[in-house]
């Protein structure tokens, strides 16, 4: 099957991960009712109806933009061809903006408010991991030789009336990347595996073997001949192969953002369906070190029916050993049913090797993996070697192993007993495929001949074993019913994971931030683009005309970003525990990635901002528009290059990749401080022109205007030089040792000064900040206070930073461990930071410069989402530190005593208590996209822009870990410190919420704000601006060629929320939906042909009776539709 088959079967289109936020789809605002109960004045409600008509109208023309923007760029170029660029009397004449003001109160339906609030009701069965922490005393007694657990003893006979089912399961680990990159590892060990694979599981009908990265498995895949492809469908029709999970990789449960574990499996799952028509049934996960609920759900929701995990804290396993707990059905804290089980089995013993996988005796254990026979490379630590099974030896041998699997198997409910065989890269070499599976075999011929033992033993598949355990509980073959031997169900999570001892793997929740950011800033792109180019793609079919719009090209290059942002999902490498070399690989990747699908988002909107569509051509090498946002350009120093007066203007196309109607700043480099900015009205638009500060020359200006964009719409903004009353300069004050300094060649900003020691305060429309400039020098604190002007209320946050050291035993951190010293120092720097405070029309901010951190607090003065946010930006660098991790830590007065709460990948909450009994280092938790504390009157979130480690380690205090710097190994096989920091922009939003109706307190789940969940997706999908060349319009000649298919998939998520804060001022021009939505509101400009619902990943369709145009989803359900748009 040639790969253009790729293309075609499905296309681009059918991965186009376009995540609507439904509760806030732009719809009729329902405003009979107000959750708050406060009632709308008649004569406000008909000011309110204008409104909204007035907003219909608008929405109706602004949605237009997808295929016609009514003053395009053509439209746009002609009338300066002209000579008449605006009606004139038009150019200053007030703020005409293109979208409606927002309702002061987004109406929210009180339906949506009902979720969040319904109280908690555990199952029966039930267990919370929240109290198995508050159960478990997490001591660490010798367990003999199950070193973390306890003797087991059992009687002969219990197995005479049901024998014990012994599934051994071969298996081999291929990290795509961690000592080796990801290609040195597929040629000098993966290919051989699966080729020896097809070989050796040829020779013997009752062979078996998993394999699970689907990464590796589409390389080899690519180099085979049809001959072998032949053969590996044989394998896997016969159940000798089974794929488990099917994922792109393995990933890491922590520091993943959901978005991007979904990319990793459609693009798993979707090449299998393609290339070999499998679709996995069950979830295999040995090495992520710790595990999410939010995986559990993925999965589930995919179409999968059961999971195993192993690395979980070892007294955790220990405490579900002794209740035979270790199997259960997993379901989500926030289901109120059991929609979300998948039944789920936990490995109880350290690793996932030989010696950890057949009983609870390692020394015994490792005698029977045979690849460690005496003469081999690899030998048995406990030097005890294995022998090859011959006729004198085997009865003595079977009984030493039946030991240890009747051992094993008395930690669980059933006589269903499973048993791995593999490690990392294992059967690399046709010798071990036969050490392995002959000695076993006769093992198993023995067992199996002598009834008196009562068992029975095979090799088998995962899902082999799964069919077995369903069927002696009396289950459903897939389904969750519970069976006749009940197990439990489960709801929480699994971190922070301890292998041993005090040695818990917080660190690597921060370990090389660099690509950890790296990671978030392509997942916002490659979204972006794909919702693009599909709609591009939509609308290159309604207008019916040929086009030389590169199709095929940017599906080549989505494809390739799809499956880097996947690779980088492994667990060795978003978590930042990969040899160094093998970090700079995975870092390549994802930047070639990032430039490709900006390269896919400036030809897609070429394409949909053009009203004379025969006139769009594609020259690579000379791009119609150029991606121009400030934080882009520091690198490349990339200006708009501003002509004269009277010159063509410079057109910039803004782009708002999420799903509401927008109002946001966006930021150029310009290199003139006279410059105008209009609309497409021709109207001009307030603008802030402020200094760039880390440019030695100060060549070129920022220019910051507020943009306002419909929902994954483009709208066009002109720049012209000249005096503008409407472009303010901001100024400038600069104070360092407790004293104002002026500084020279300022030229184009004032300065201004205030009285010494006075505390500085910024504030825009909703908030008041308080920053002291005595103790931001001294203390080096930044923030003080931050006041609400809601109700005008004061609260106490305090910012500052700390240092933390690694213990002096023989065990230290590394990029897995974080093993402090002490406590947290205050960081003090060497010399007297400078502090500069800008105050200006659009935003005001506080910059202080430290020797290792660079500081910024940014207000904007924008009513909504946007000014209800601190914004905060650390620039670390911390390249000559020896042994240290620095932290951001925030103080505030709220009494949130010893709870807190983490998001788990960007998709959930999970509570968190602080607990004095565990040492520092395991009261941190990995924060995916937003950490926050609570009391009765106030809730205080930080939003993130990257994974990090994040703590509350006394009541009112925040602590996240921004870098690490580590001089040594942590003995977990990486072999080397953490010495290849880089200079690293951390960004947040800091959001304070007054609370209007108390949350339970001990309930298991809890839930973000709309304004929340909005100020996140700001953050990490900012507004993209791109400015028109200045160049000649000239028409290529068409490309002939097959391209993707016309079907996309649509993936809709229903955010769950809290209604407990304020709704007021959030400038946002929608309302909830009670999970309605209507595609041809949705899909306003484009005709749904047809759409089908699909399990997440695509691979299985679901029949459904409903309306298909009104899809209906639950509050935190994720549910993809497999679309095909004209």
């Amino acid at each position: 099957m040639k790969l253009s088959r790729q293309f075609t079967v499905f296309g681009i289109a059918i991965f186009c991960v376009v995540v609507f936020s439904l509760y806030l789809m732009l719809d009729h605002i329902d405003h009979s009712k107000n959750p708050n109960g406060e009632r709308i004045q008649n004569g406000q409600l008909g000011i309110l109806q204008d409104k909204i008509d007035h907003l219909e109208r608008l929405l109706a023309e602004n949605n237009e933009i997808i295929a016609n923007i009514r003053d395009s760029v053509i439209n746009l170029r002609e009338t300066v061809k002209d000579g008449k660029m605006f009606p004139e009397g038009n150019m200053s004449q007030g703020n005409v903006e293109l979208l409606p003001p927002a309702p002061a109160l987004l109406p929210i339906h009180s339906e949506d408010c009902q979720f969040a609030a319904q109280t908690y009701s555990k199952a029966a069965d039930g267990v919370q991991m929240l109290d198995v922490y508050d159960l478990l005393s997490f001591d660490n007694p010798d367990g003999g030789v199950w070193k973390q657990g306890f003797d087991i003893s059992y009687q002969d006979n219990e197995w005479d009336n049901e024998p014990l089912q012994v599934f051994v399961v071969p298996h081999s680990h291929n990290d795509p990347g961690w000592l080796k990159t990801f290609d040195d590892y597929y040629r000098d060990q993966t290919q051989h595996i699966l080729n020896n694979m097809v070989v050796k599981l040829h020779e013997d009908s009752r062979r078996k073997m998993i394999w699970s990265e689907i990464s590796y498995f589409s390389k080899w895949w690519d180099s085979i001949d049809e001959q072998k492809r032949d053969a590996v469908r044989r394998l896997i029709e016969s159940g000798q192969l089974e794929v488990a999970t099917g994922g792109w990789v393995m990933p890491d449960e922590a520091s993943s953002h959901y978005f991007a574990l979904i990319d990793q499996l459609v693009e798993g799952h979707q090449w299998l369906e393609i290339n070999l028509g499998v679709k996995p049934k069950t979830g295999w996960a040995v090495d992520p070190f710790g595990h999410t609920p939010t995986h559990a759900y993925l999965l589930r929701q995919a179409g999968l029916s059961n999971m195993l995990i192993q690395r979980v804290h070892y007294s955790v396993k220990k405490h579900f050993a002794s209740q035979k707990t270790l199997e259960f059905f997993w379901r989500q804290n926030w289901d109120q049913d059991s929609s979300s089980d998948i039944l789920c089995h936990m490995m109880p013993f350290y690793s996932y090797d030989v010696p950890h996988t057949c009983g609870p005796d390692p020394k015994i254990c490792c005698q029977f993996d045979f690849k460690r026979l005496p003469g081999g490379r690899i030998s048995c630590p406990w030097r005890i070697p294995p022998q090859a099974i011959t006729d004198n030896n085997i009865q003595e041998r079977v009984q030493t192993l039946l030991d240890q699997y009747r051992k094993k198997s008395k930690l669980f409910r059933t006589n269903v007993l499973l048993a791995p065989l593999g490690d990392d890269f294992r059967y690399a070499e046709a010798v071990e495929w036969d050490q392995q599976f002959e000695n076993y075999q006769k093992l198993f011929d023995y067992m199996n001949s002598h009834p008196e033992l009562h068992v029975q033993a095979q090799f088998g598949t995962i899902s082999d074993y799964f069919e077995a355990l369903r069927k002696s509980t009396g289950m459903d073959p897939v389904g969750m019913n519970v069976g006749q031997l009940a197990l439990p169900v489960l709801s929480g999570d699994f971190f922070t994971y301890a292998d041993r001892d005090d040695h818990y793997w917080s660190g690597y929740f921060t370990s090389r931030p660099f690509y950890k950011r790296l990671d978030r800033v392509l997942e916002s792109h490659l979204r972006a683009a794909e919702v693009l180019y599909s709609l591009t793609l939509a609308n290159i079919q309604k207008y019916g005309q040929p086009s030389d719009y590169p199709a095929v090209d940017n599906y080549k290059l989505l494809t390739e970003a799809r499956r880097n942002l996947g690779l980088f999902q492994h667990h060795d490498a978003i978590t930042g525990t990969g040899k160094d070399w093998v970090v700079v690989d995975y870092g390549t990747r994802l930047f070639h990635s990032i430039l490709n699908v900006k390269r896919v988002i400036v030809s897609s909107a070429h394409w949909l901002v053009l009203k004379d569509k025969p006139a769009y051509y594609h020259d690579p090498s000379n791009p119609f528009l150029q991606m121009v946002s400030a934080a882009e350009s520091v690198a490349k120093k990339c200006f708009i290059k501003m002509l004269n007066f009277f010159a063509v203007p410079r057109l910039l196309v803004v782009y708002n990749p999420t799903e509401q109607a927008r109002t946001s700043m966006v930021t150029v480099y310009v290199t003139t401080p006279k410059v105008r900015v209009l609309n497409a009205l021709g109207h001009v638009v307030r603008a802030q022109v402020s200094a760039v500060w880390n440019d030695a020359s100060h060549a070129a200006t920022d220019l910051s205007f507020v943009a306002q964009a419909a929902p994954l719409g483009l709208s066009v903004y002109q720049l012209m030089e000249g005096m503008e009353p409407r472009t303010e300069a901001a100024k400038y004050m600069f104070l360092q040792d407790g004293g104002q300094i002026s500084v020279s060649k300022l030229e184009h900003f004032p300065q201004f000064y205030q009285q010494d020691a006075a505390p500085v305060h910024i504030e825009n429309p909703h908030l008041k900040l308080s920053i002291s400039t005595t103790a931001a020098l001294w203390n080096i604190s930044c923030l003080q206070k931050m006041r609400l002007k809601e109700d005008d209320a004061e609260f106490l946050v305090k910012v500052e930073f700390v240092w933390y050291g690694t213990t002096s035993n023989k065990d230290k951190s590394g990029a897995y461990l974080f093993l402090p010293d002490k406590e947290a120092t205050i960081y003090s720097p060497s010399q007297p930071p400078v502090v500069r405070v800008t105050k200006g029309l659009l935003f005001s901010e506080v910059t202080t410069t430290f020797t290792q951190i660079t500081h910024t607090l940014r207000l904007y003065n924008i009513h909504g989402v946007e000014g209800q946010s601190v914004e905060l930006c650390n620039t670390v660098d911390i390249r000559g530190e020896i042994n240290h991790e620095i932290a951001m830590r925030i103080t505030s007065d709220l009494n949130s005593k010893d709870r807190f709460f983490t998001d788990l990948n960007g998709y959930q909450v999970q509570p968190r208590k602080t607990m004095a009994k565990l040492p520092l280092q395991a009261n941190f938790y990995p924060m995916t996209s937003m950490v926050y504390l609570q009391d009765s009157s106030a809730r205080l979130s930080l939003l993130t822009a990257q994974s990090l480690g994040a703590a509350s380690l006394k009541s009112g205090q925040l602590e996240v870990i921004m870098d690490r710097r580590l001089n040594q190994d942590d003995n977990r096989g990486l072999g080397q410190g953490v010495l290849d920091n880089k200079i690293t922009a951390n960004s947040f939003r800091l959001l304070l919420e007054k609370r209007s109706s108390a949350e339970e307190e001990t309930a298991p789940n809890s839930y973000p704000s709309i304004l929340s969940h909005m100020s996140y997706m700001y953050l990490n999908h900012p507004l993209i601006s791109m400015a028109v060349s200045q160049r000649s319009v000239s028409l290529l000649s068409q490309e002939e060629g097959g391209g993707p298919s016309e079907q996309a998939a649509l993936i809709l998520h229903r955010k769950g929320f809290d209604c407990g804060f304020s709704n007021r001022n959030t400038g946002l021009l929608c309302s909830t939906t009670r999970g309605k939505i209507r595609l041809e509101k949705l899909l306003t400009d484009l005709k749904v042909k047809s759409i089908t619902p699909v399990s997440l990943s695509l691979m299985h369709t679901h029949n459904s009776d409903a309306d298909p145009q009104e899809i209906s989803l639950k509050p935190m359900e994720i549910r993809t539709y497999r679309l095909q748009l004209s």
